[in-house]
């Protein structure tokens, strides 16, 4: 007499699907194993948008500021978030990366500013030749930037535990080392719009 066994290929809890594909159960007899009828199962697939525990674990710091952003501006957020990526860096580290340019340059890849440069500060990050972050051009390279920052902060013991504005302060070592805090919740939600994009 043969019985049927039932076999489940996915577990309950999983509902995976293998191959992009959903998988049914099997049928198995004692001479040979028959899949059972399977039937299109529709799967959407939706990026979920970062842990805003991840993004900002101690919480903002202080009053706020937040500034409309053009094209020019979102596609150096992209540029900040995909070299983060390529660093193998977590979200964390593109919210201060981004935080710190909203503060250096309001997000915008600066050249020289003449009288009003400081010192010879240039880029997203105002990093500057003079102080070994690399040639004028490196400088003002996005990816170039944001991976020499980010190779700052990867220096800096326990970064990942510190408010935002001391990480950032221990990179640039800035004449306002408060000021970084007030871009944490409008980086935050930079990333968490653009980090899966």
């Amino acid at each position: 007499m043969n019985t049927m066994l039932r076999k489940s290929v996915l577990g309950i809890a999983g509902l995976a699907f293998a191959g992009g594909l959903a998988a049914g159960p099997l049928h198995t007899t004692a001479a040979h194993t028959v899949p059972a009828q399977v039937k299109p199962v529709a799967v959407a697939v939706q990026a979920d948008k970062p842990d805003s525990g991840k993004l900002v674990p101690h919480g903002v710091q202080g009053a706020q500021s937040r500034i409309d952003l053009d094209g020019e501006q979102v596609a150096n957020v992209k540029a900040i978030i995909a070299a983060t990526k390529k660093a193998g860096l977590p979200e964390r580290a593109a919210v201060i990366s981004i935080a710190t340019s909203l503060q250096e340059s309001k997000l915008e890849n600066l050249g020289h500013l003449g009288d009003r440069n400081d010192h010879d500060s240039l880029g997203l990050f105002q990093q500057r030749p003079s102080s070994g972050w690399g040639t004028p051009e490196q400088i003002t390279d996005p990816e170039y930037s944001t991976t020499a920052f980010l190779k700052g902060l990867k220096q800096v013991d326990g970064w990942q535990d510190m408010p935002l504005t001391d990480a950032a302060q221990t990179v640039q070592v800035s004449a306002y080392p408060d000021a970084y805090a007030q871009w944490e919740q409008q980086a935050a939600d930079l990333v968490a719009q653009h980090w899966n994009s």
